[in-house]
């Protein structure tokens, strides 16, 4: 006879903290608390600084997914905790933040409110459709993959002290528009994630990034 306490013992899931243990959503969290700071950094009006942590926060994106697929022992449920979390982290990550980054610096008026929206939406629509429907022919995404709106706009911004600010609040209105487009279109982009090559100049642009932006600090 089946002892049915035992069973459902058996059957009770890890408790929520223990995945905050697992080495890649220890990337996973690190690159959320890259995102917070950029956040923080845009609504203060800390520009160069939030741009180091928007690249950084796609650095531990790309790095968790790296070691996800080099550690052995992890189960069924570790994988997909894992994916759920980058697909929460990411409309945060490469949706919110930019959309905060534009408000910010539109001195949140409403003009810019319906491009905030936009690219917080088509990060959405994006991510439920990836969640859905993975990869065309399991090797293309369809539509551009968020985290270049992070890898994008930090090279933008550079622009930022070469035009004045009424200026520069159009291009960035119209990048993140752009790339909000982008985001939800057709296009079929590669996964360049899981490939290390890519992550080594992934690590060469955010340190590039940082030093350049670290260098506006000064």
């Amino acid at each position: 006879m089946i002892d049915k306490h035992s069973e459902s013992e058996e059957l009770q899931p890890n408790t929520i903290l223990s995945y905050a243990k697992d080495l890649p959503n220890i990337c996973s969290l690190s690159g959320l608390a890259c995102t917070v700071v950029a956040i923080y950094c845009s609504i203060t009006g800390l520009y160069a600084v939030a741009m180091i942590g928007m690249i950084w926060a796609v650095a531990f994106d790309w790095a968790d997914g790296l070691i996800a697929r080099r550690m052995k022992g992890r189960t069924g449920d570790d994988r997909a905790f894992g994916g759920q979390l980058d697909v929460l982290i990411d409309i945060v990550s490469y949706g919110v933040t930019p959309a905060i980054l534009l408000l910010s610096y539109g001195n949140f008026e409403l003009i810019y409110l319906p491009g905030a929206f936009l690219m917080i939406a088509a990060s959405a629509l994006r991510l439920s459709y990836f969640s859905t429907f993975g990869l065309a022919g399991g090797q293309s995404y369809t539509g551009l993959a968020l985290d270049n709106n992070s890898i994008i706009l930090v090279a933008i911004f550079l622009l930022e002290g070469v035009f004045s600010q009424s200026i520069f609040s159009v291009i960035l209105y119209v990048s993140c528009i752009g790339l909000a487009a982008l985001n939800v279109s057709q296009i079929k982009t590669p996964k360049l994630s899981g490939n290390p090559i890519n992550v080594s100049i992934l690590a060469a642009y955010t340190i590039l990034i940082t030093a350049l932006y670290g260098w506006k600090l000064v």
